[in-house]
């Protein structure tokens, strides 16, 4: 947890709605979908009490708004903004290797437990998969159940069917 910070803020019209990111003058801390339930609990845990929010531009949030347009157009596939990240150090592994998820795949809990090399840990796994604060560039929407079935998604089941079709559409016009 970040205290006594400035951070900035902007939002981010999408295809799927508005977007809010938060950042630093250096990296990204938030990318979520303006309407999700416990947004302000996220914002103030990753933020702190003492910091302070001002609507603006940063390096990092022009260029996520930047390459969010370009996702959102079918032309990019790895986001290159500076992020920081927290969490816990097995969420912190966990996020690391759905970065490592191909654009237009998907992989189960159970493949991103195996991979991290704790195969039994497929609950903790979609634990750390849901405590991500940072959507679409830490692509926890191409993660889904063993069986094939969607799963959850904490900007709704809608938005990650979207975005997996989304990037299927395109994976092949890079």
């Amino acid at each position: 947890m970040e205290t006594g910070k400035i951070f900035n803020t902007i939002e981010i019209n999408t295809p799927l709605g508005s977007m809010i990111a938060l950042a630093d003058a250096q990296k990204l801390y938030l990318l979520a979908f303006a309407d999700q339930p416990d947004l302000a609990h996220d914002i103030e845990v990753l933020c702190g009490k003492n910091s302070i929010i001002i609507s603006g531009y940063t390096a990092p949030l022009a260029s996520i708004e930047q390459e969010l347009t370009a996702y959102f157009h079918g032309s990019l596939r790895e986001f290159k903004t500076p992020l920081h990240l927290i969490g816990s150090p097995f969420q912190q592994v966990v996020w690391l290797e759905l970065m490592h998820t191909p654009y237009g795949a998907t992989r189960s809990y159970a493949h991103i437990a195996r991979s991290i090399g704790k195969k039994m840990a497929c609950r903790a796994v979609a634990r750390a998969n849901s405590a991500n604060y940072l959507a679409i560039i830490i692509p926890c929407h191409r993660i889904i159940r063993y069986n094939g079935l969607i799963g959850g998604y904490n900007g709704g089941i809608h938005r990650k069917e979207w975005l997996i079709f989304h990037e299927q559409q395109h994976v092949r016009t890079l």
